[in-house]
This record gives structure tokens, sequence and C-alpha cells, in this order.
């Protein structure tokens, strides 16, 4: 072989290696390790800590009845997520609706890129974590009285109708939401505000709880619900850090930054309602100050990517207040047998942060300012509220109509209400045979 052959015989090699040395994907291995973290972190918060949390709220004779329709949600989202939830609710060319295109996870490889930092199977399980907890959310409104079957169909139908336009709407890049310029750093309106008005609309529809509430139904184990708060409130690290993923600048800067505004805010919702508690009934409640933490946790989700430390700190504290009147209200005057106060804390919650956004993202150390500087500060925050109330108000209306129809339908197929003889022995023998203590 001449050397002119060899010479021409290397460029061919080099032509056709080449393209794949570039097409090879690069991750940055930093974010790909902390998302990989935050992801498991995330998913720790539905199981176990969302499950125990709930499972110690209700009766013992409905612990199980709980923790099983936590696990089972888990591993039914799941699967609707690889199916079609991804590719719906984060992909695809209009305002409203996501495409099918990525159905199954077509296209989704060992070296699928997102954000040109993590592998994007990495994104994918990451959402699917956010996809998981937010109907197992929703458990909370209907505990002790719905059918397990009617549970799995209803979280399913949900799960499609429900949440997956409202994240398409509000995280997809061409969602109209996110268009608008709404912010929803983590989910105040995809988690919180969808699942606390769907467990009120099914709080309401399936009627309150037999004896509720004039029989006392005090909680059966705290021990267990005050362990599944802690899991819930280091977990949410992952929910509210690993989302600054998205946010383009440094990951790890954005990240500690909603890590500290998310502790504090947890810290403070904590401390007010405790201290509302201790007021008026003279003794502090262990019960009081885990509740508050998740109501300063989930107040503080939709902003924790854009206020300040002050700004989570007047957060927090407003959570707690403002959550707390709120559950007597619902609980007390409104009678309505909302279980384990899923909408006073988590649907309140998620409105009072999301809109606190407009307000603290700009003041109080916030990140964000004004698009030029012929716009006030004012002005800003003024354009801003108006764009957090819009999307407030239509996941509440989309998310209310929609849960009443789903429930409505699921009754029609298998009925949603246990029978009397069912709720009176329990969940857990009446549709587990099973008992959750055997002692």
């Amino acid at each position: 072989m001449t050397t002119n052959m060899l010479g021409r015989f290397s460029l061919l090699l080099i032509s056709l290696i080449l393209p794949n040395i570039a097409s090879a994907a690069t991750f940055d291995s930093g974010y790909t390790a902390w998302m990989l973290t935050a992801t498991a972190l995330v998913l720790f918060m539905t199981i176990p800590g969302l499950s125990l949390f709930y499972a110690g709220l209700v009766r013992s004779k409905n612990v199980l009845s709980v923790l099983m329709q936590c696990f089972a949600i888990t591993c039914m989202a799941s699967i609707i997520w690889v199916a079609v939830g991804y590719s719906l609710a984060l992909n695809g060319d209009h305002s409203f609706w996501g495409s099918l295109d990525k159905a199954f996870l077509s296209g989704v490889t060992r070296d699928s890129v997102f954000l040109d930092r993590i592998p994007e199977n990495v994104w994918v399980m990451f959402q699917m974590t956010f996809a998981i907890i937010t109907p197992a959310l929703i458990v909370g409104g209907f505990a002790e009285r719905m059918k397990f079957s009617a549970m799995m169909l209803f979280s399913a139908f949900w799960l499609l109708l429900v949440y997956v336009p409202v994240c398409y709407w509000v995280w997809s890049d061409n969602g109209w939401l996110l268009q608008k310029g709404m912010i929803d750093f983590a989910g105040g309106t995809v988690v919180h505000i969808n699942a606390g008005v769907a467990a009120l609309v099914a709080a309401v529809y399936l009627g309150r709880r037999r004896g509720f509430p004039d029989t006392a139904m005090p909680p059966h184990n705290l021990t267990m619900t005050v362990m599944g708060a802690g899991m819930l409130w280091v977990g949410w690290f992952g929910f509210n850090a690993g989302s600054a993923i998205v946010m383009g600048k440094d990951l790890f800067r954005d990240a500690g930054s909603a890590m500290l505004v998310t502790h504090i805010s947890a810290a403070a919702g904590s401390l007010a309602w405790m201290m509302l508690e201790w007021i008026r009934y003279r003794k502090p409640s262990v019960l009081g100050i885990v509740t508050g933490m998740v109501a300063g946790l989930g107040t503080i989700t939709p902003a924790s990517g854009h206020v300040g430390p002050m700004g989570a700190l007047i957060i927090g504290l407003s959570a707690g207040v403002v959550c707390y009147f709120s559950t007597q209200y619902i609980k007390r005057k409104l009678k309505i047998d909302d279980s384990l106060d899923v909408f006073p804390v988590h649907a309140v919650g998620g409105i009072l942060g999301t809109m606190a956004v407009g307000v603290f993202a700009f003041t109080a150390g916030g990140i964000n300012t004004p698009k030029d500087a012929e716009t006030s500060v004012a002005s800003a925050m003024i354009d801003q509220l108006s764009v957090q109330a819009l999307g407030v108000i239509t996941t509440i209306i989309w998310c209310g109509v929609l849960s009443w129809v789903i429930l409505k339908f699921v009754d029609m197929l298998v009925g949603v209400r246990v029978s009397v003889e069912e709720e009176t022995e329990g969940l857990d023998h009446s549709m587990h045979d099973e008992t959750g203590y055997n002692l």
C-alpha cells in the first residue's frame, strides 16, 4: 500500500469515526450527580415520607389502606408517566397540549441530553417523582372512605386529565402560562393547588366520614406521623433545590439558595402554627408543629428559586398563620371532611406562595429585576401578580371541574364510597383482608 493510499484510508477512517465522537453525549458529572440525588429525595417524600405522615393521622383500622394507596399510586403513576405522561406533559409545540412524540420514551436513550447538562433519562425520572407525589397527596382528602378500585381509577384519570395539562402549561417550554411569564419554581400550581383542590372536591363528593364531626377521630399514631414529617422535610430539598436545574444559570448556587429558603420557610411555618395553638389552647401540639412545617414547605415551593432568606421568613410565617385559620374554617365552619387537611394546607399554601412570588421576587433579597430600565419595581410586581393570579385561577377551575367529572365517571363505573359496614369495619380488613397491628 503506497503512502498516498494509506493517507486516503486514514482520512476515510477519521471521517467515519469523528461523527460518532461528535454525537456522543457529554454530561456534566456534578449536575448529573446532584439530579440523581434530588430524584431519590423526591421519591423519598412519597414512600416512605408522605405514606407514614398520612398513615399515622388516620384511625388504626385504616392505617394499611393509606400505606397501600400511596404505594399503589407510586407504581401506577410511574407506568403512566413512562407510557404517555412524560411525552404529553413536557414535550410539544402547541400552547395548550403536549404531543405523543416521546410516548413510551421513544427517542430517550442513554445518550439523550437535557439542557446540555444531564442525561434525559434522569430528567424523566426526576419529573416522574413529581407526578407520583401529586395524586398521592389527594389521598388525604378521601382517607378512610374510598374504595381501593375507585381510588386507582380516579388517580389514573386525574393524572392524565388534570396533572399532565397543568404541568404542560406551567413547565413545558411552549406552555401558555410559562410563555406569559408565570413563575412556579417547583409546583405551587402544578402540585399543591392541583392536589388541594382535587382533595376538597373529593371530600365534598364522597361526603363526611361516619360520625364526623361529632365523633372524635384523633390520629392513631403521631409517632409515625412525626417520622413521616421529618422525611418530608429532608426530601423537600430535592423537590425545590433539584428544580434549580431549569434556571439556566449556576445550578449549585441556585440550588443552594433554594435549599436555604426552603428550610427557613419550613421552620417559620412550624413555629407560627405552634404558637397559635399554644396561645389558643395553652399547650403546643406535636400535630400542629408538623402541620405548620408542611404548610411552610408547600408555600415556599413556587417561590423557592426566586426569593431571598427574608422573603422566605415572611412567607413561612404567613403560611403558618393563614393555613392554620384555613384549617379551622374548613373543618369547624364549613364542616367539610377533608380528612387530613389537604386543601387548607396544600391548596391555600400553594395559592399564597404562588402569589407571594409576585412580591418577594422583586423585594427582600429576591433575584428578579424589571425586564427593562424604564419599568419600575412596583409596575413589575403588578404585572407579575396579574400573571400569577391568572395561573392560580386557571388551575383551580380546571382541576375543580375535571376532578368532579372524573369522580362522577368513576362512581358510575365501580362506585366510589365503601359501604357503611365496610367503613365501620375499617378499610384495612374490608379492602385488603389484612390488619395493620397484630399485637
